[in-house]
């Protein structure tokens, strides 16, 4: 169900999350999807998640390095080979000059027609969904996407120095929204969700209850979406930003 106008077939598309891990919980269904009909993706990830884990064994300088190779890991399974790690501390981000300039300077090396981010909105139904890194993240993107991008004027190093020319996004999808206008039917892509998923060992290995939990989650998108019975679904706030 769509409910504004989009492309249903974009070449390209790059998708901006705070953590190793986001995209596959928020949004790694309808990437397969994408890959599936032939899109480019890239993955953006600003942060290494280096506060996350839950063996306190593990020595916490080991966890970026573990959570970046999980995430490259999760990404394969999806289909996706291009990903990118921004490096910042995961539980410290800021929407800052440099974050918007380090995102603006992927969008102009990616140009895609579509940016998945998260919610800079703060979804009071589900908390899980508003960690400050998501909405930090996610305001930077949506800065980066307009105006930084598409002003040849902005960041001017990345042009002179990079030779990165101005770009303009056509949509922006947001996962976690309050308010989402856009179901994406992901039922045959469940199984591929739910292996990258388990592709982030330090996150998922104690999770006895995915599977159900995930599960729960898209039927409610899908029956929120109007799709049919037993449909799996995940849900954005999409909107035109060309």
């Amino acid at each position: 169900m769509l409910t504004v106008e989009t492309s249903a077939d974009p070449a390209r598309v790059l998708v901006v999350t705070a953590h190793p891990d986001d995209v596959d919980f928020g949004a790694s269904g309808t990437v397969a999807a994408l890959v599936a009909g032939g899109a480019e993706v890239t993955y953006c990830i600003v942060t290494d998640g280096d506060a996350g884990g839950f063996d306190p064994t593990v020595p916490r300088a080991d966890i970026p390095g573990i959570r970046r190779a999980e995430q490259v890991a999760a990404a394969a399974v999806v289909g996706v080979t291009d990903v990118r790690f921004l490096g910042y501390r995961d539980g410290e981000l800021t929407v800052s000059h440099d974050l918007r300039r380090d995102i603006t300077r992927v969008i102009r090396q990616v140009r895609p027609q579509r940016v998945i981010t998260m919610s800079p909105v703060r979804n009071w139904d589900r908390i899980g969904a508003s960690h400050p890194d998501h909405m930090a993240a996610a305001e930077a993107t949506v800065q980066a996407i307009y105006p930084d991008a598409r002003n040849q004027f902005a960041h001017p190093t990345l042009m002179l120095d990079e030779g990165l020319d101005e770009w303009v996004v056509e949509e922006l999808w947001m996962f976690g929204s309050p308010t989402p206008n856009t179901y994406v039917d992901v039922t045959d892509h469940l199984g591929t969700k739910l292996a990258a998923l388990r592709a982030h060992v330090s996150q998922t290995e104690h999770m006895t209850d995915l599977e159900d939990m995930i599960r729960s989650w898209m039927t409610m998108a899908a029956q929120r979406g109007g799709l049919a019975e037993g449909r799996l679904a995940e849900m954005f706030q999409a909107v035109r930003t060309g």
